[in-house]
């Protein structure tokens, strides 16, 4: 199995990237979620999550089975599950990460699996 990856390219679209942009920025000002925003792009401050966001030990110190969370987090509606989960059919391949790159391109990992 490798991983390969195709880029989309946003010039593409009807948007020209100032509207891109302006789109964002304007969204930044509605984001008041701390996950939405990564945090190397806005930090979150200190006290900003409390128990309001977290449920009564939601963090603790003891380590999860692997699997279990993808598992948990795949019985979750789609629009409710807060990541990309991806279900290829035959002939289709599974996306593993995506990026948008520093010069605007929406970039695509996917596994391609070896050949028999």
């Amino acid at each position: 199995m490798t991983i390969e990856s195709m880029q989309l390219d946003p010039d593409a679209v009807v948007y020209t990237d100032d509207e891109i942009v302006g789109k964002i920025n304007a969204a930044t000002d509605d984001i008041t979620r701390a996950g939405c925003v990564d945090p190397s792009a806005r930090p979150i401050e200190s006290g900003e999550i409390g128990t309001t966001e977290l449920a009564t030990a939601a963090v603790t110190t003891s380590i999860v089975a692997p699997g279990v969370a993808k598992q948990n987090l795949d019985v979750m509606a789609d629009a409710d599950r807060g990541y990309v989960g991806t279900s290829p059919e035959s002939g289709e391949n599974k996306v593993v990460q995506l990026q948008r790159q520093a010069d605007g391109k929406l970039d695509v990992d996917y596994v391609v699996p070896e050949e028999p």
